[in-house]
């Protein structure tokens, strides 16, 4: 099968080379990613929940984090991911935020399932209206009657778009 990314399966082989690394020397979550632009490879990382006592760091969000950082900025605007697994929610949102432009994965989540390591069940969840949700999410307009408004104060200082 051919890609529009002539580096797609090299990095997905990468980023399941990461994967295995982190079950053979951690025994821990089989998840890698690598991020890329033009070719050229900006980050790799593996999940590191355990290892850090992080419920967000997975390989993607590793991944996103240390583009980031390798490149001085948020905006991952032109990179693509590849990734071991299909994204969870939280991966894909911090994508889309980053500006990433595409993702290609290896394992979906139709292949995880019988291990349980798909990531269906949250966009099972966040797909379904707010109040039958497992977590409950309340809206509660509080504001600091001693200050200005947050967001205002953030209009006021924010770098222009």
């Amino acid at each position: 099968m051919t890609h529009p990314d002539p580096n797609a399966e090299k990095y997905l082989v990468d980023a399941i080379r990461a994967a295995m690394r982190n079950v053979r020397e951690r025994r821990t979550w089989p998840f890698g990613a690598v991020i890329a632009r033009g070719g050229e490879v900006i980050a790799t990382a593996v999940n590191e929940v355990d290892a850090l006592c992080d419920p967000s760091a997975h390989a993607e969000m590793q991944a996103v984090r240390a583009a980031a950082k390798a490149l001085g900025t948020t905006d991952l605007a032109g990179t693509t991911v590849y990734a071991s697994g299909y994204p969870c929610p939280m991966c894909l949102t911090a994508m889309y935020l980053a500006g990433v432009s595409e993702v290609y994965y290896a394992y979906s989540n139709e292949d995880g399932a019988p291990y349980d390591l798909s990531a269906e069940r949250g966009y099972v969840e966040i797909a379904r209206p707010p109040e039958q949700r497992e977590m409950k999410l309340h809206g509660l307009p509080a504001r600091d009657k001693d200050d200005e408004d947050l967001y205002e104060a953030w209009k006021r200082v924010a770098p222009a778009a």
